[in-house]
């Protein structure tokens, strides 16, 4: 057998070798070859001086040739990375909090997320104090009761009467983008993160949700204020990107939110709870309806995702591994904490009450084995929480995400994160 001799001139320049390693599996990987004359001519291609080839190399080599896998689906094992391909399958937005999402076909992602994603909030006004108490699925299960859709420029918001189903009342219409410069400003607090403003829309508006729960209501818009992230949610800051507002109004939000353009400052997120995007998968959904009979799966939209992935080729929770996203090549998503979950999965959005059965024993029975996160060891998780990465294309902050579109998993974590967000 013919061998071949490289020469090493010093002991570091041969360790050196195992750290180039992976470097050329990549380039390898590239060529979509394995073979070992094809990978020696690209090996030497790289050195202009002779060198030893040692044994570790060796070793180093048969392992990596033998385990490197390239499939049809497009599963490759590489320096203990999966690289997985999977498909986008749905999209979430919810321009009121709380609400019905909106499934949509494409969405426009910038650093706030989904454009106009939870820019409203519902507050229910304490008697005799005042006192603005949050309005969510879980405290507030009626909340399921109400259907937005996109309306033009404007959000139409249907109240589903679980007493009067027949009843067919005109939608209550609100403005998407809102001129602020007529509205009272309002303190509100969400996670003990508060906008830096934030506007009471007043009447009709508030009138009409007052009506429908029955107690007294302020519909909150979040307009050109800012919440922080706390903990270690955020990416590191290379990855980071930031927008920032005008000093009030419409112009100044639409230019935010549709299309992302703005001067940096500090990251900053809307009314959603503590990151812009909330993403989920359908093989861990097919998990959660196998403990469920059969003829009552469990719905995706009670997750209240934004993006959601099909999972194909991956496992069931998968996902709390996964530390990047990349969209069509090109778009990334950095997945940095896992979402915990509480009773609104119990929920039944047809009566906007707790489920009966065995759809209102869903978070009990998740409490059995999903409860993975050692910072909050008492809430079962389901999905990440991501942010987009800093986006090197010439739409600067902003990118179309579509359904149907190719997404890739492209870094995974050793181990899962650790949720931290103080008092949450």
């Amino acid at each position: 057998m013919k061998t071949h001799t490289y020469n090493y001139y010093t002991r570091s320049q041969a360790l050196a070798a195992n750290y180039v390693w992976f470097d050329y599996l990549s380039y390898l990987h590239r060529l979509q070859t394995s073979s070992f004359a094809s990978y020696h001519r690209h090996f030497r291609r790289g050195f202009h001086q002779p060198i030893y080839l040692t044994l570790p190399i060796v070793i180093q080599f048969i392992y990596h040739t033998v385990t490197m896998k390239i499939t049809t689906v497009g599963i490759t094992i590489l320096n203990d990375q999966i690289l997985s391909l999977t498909t986008c399958t749905q999209l979430y937005v919810y321009p009121i909090k709380a609400l019905r999402g909106i499934k949509l076909k494409s969405a426009r992602i910038g650093p706030q997320g989904i454009a106009h994603d939870r820019t409203f909030m519902l507050f229910q006004v304490s008697e005799p104090d005042g006192e603005l108490k949050k309005m969510q699925v879980d405290s507030h299960p009626q909340c399921a009761l109400f259907e937005q859709e996109f309306s033009g420029g404007n959000i139409s918001v249907r109240y589903h009467d679980p007493e009067n189903q027949d009843q067919d009342e005109q939608p209550l219409v609100i403005p998407l983008i809102v001129d602020t410069a007529t509205l009272a400003k309002i303190n509100v607090n969400l996670h003990g993160s508060a906008p830096s403003s934030a506007y009471s829309m007043g009447s009709p508006y508030e009138d009409w949700f007052t009506a429908r729960f029955g107690s007294p209501i302020r519909l909150v818009y979040i307009g050109d204020g800012k919440r922080a992230v706390l903990g270690d949610t955020l990416p590191p800051k290379k990855h980071q990107q930031t927008t920032q507002n005008g000093k009030g109004g419409w112009l100044s939000s639409l230019t935010s939110y549709v299309t992302g353009r703005g001067q940096e400052g500090k990251p900053w997120i809307t009314f959603t709870d503590v990151a812009p995007l909330l993403v989920t998968s359908e093989s861990s959904l097919h998990d959660v309806s196998a403990r469920l009979p059969a003829d009552q799966p469990m719905p995706m939209y009670k997750f209240r995702p934004n993006i959601v992935v099909d999972g194909q080729g991956e496992e069931a929770w998968a996902e709390d591994l996964w530390a990047e996203l990349t969209f069509n090549n090109k778009h990334k998503l950095l997945l940095t904490g896992n979402c915990v979950r509480c009773v609104s999965l119990n929920v039944d959005y047809e009566t906007g009450k707790p489920a009966v059965g065995e759809l209102g024993s869903v978070l009990k029975k998740l409490m059995k084995d999903r409860r993975v996160d050692t910072g909050s060891k008492w809430s079962p998780v389901f999905g990440r929480y991501a942010f987009p990465a800093v986006m090197q294309d010439s739409q600067g902050a902003s990118f179309e995400l579509r359904v149907g579109d190719e997404v890739e998993v492209t870094k995974r974590n050793a181990e899962r994160t650790v949720w931290d967000w103080p008092g949450l």
